[in-house]
């Protein structure tokens, strides 16, 4: 689970196990997940960053992406 959001709101919240990688150092993806066939289950806030996410990590070769929105629609416990 990648969550997009910045440092600061994922230090607020987030969902228990997911990866903080901000939208705007997604070019490091491969040091947090080096294969290509990993599932990625990407989501943001309220979607915006996580629909450009996905399209980036599909552009770039990544083939099991999954935009799954907006934490803010989250029904599962954040910590």
């Amino acid at each position: 689970m990648l969550d997009v959001r910045t440092k600061e709101e994922y230090a607020d919240y987030h969902i228990s196990g997911s990866v903080n990688l901000p939208l705007d150092e997604l070019a490091t993806i491969r040091s947090v997940v080096p294969s290509q066939e990993t599932p990625i289950f990407v989501h943001c806030l309220s979607g915006g960053r996580s629909a450009s996410a996905a399209a980036y990590l599909k552009r770039n070769g990544y083939s099991h992406v999954y935009d799954i929105g907006g934490i803010n629609a989250y029904q599962g416990e954040t910590v």
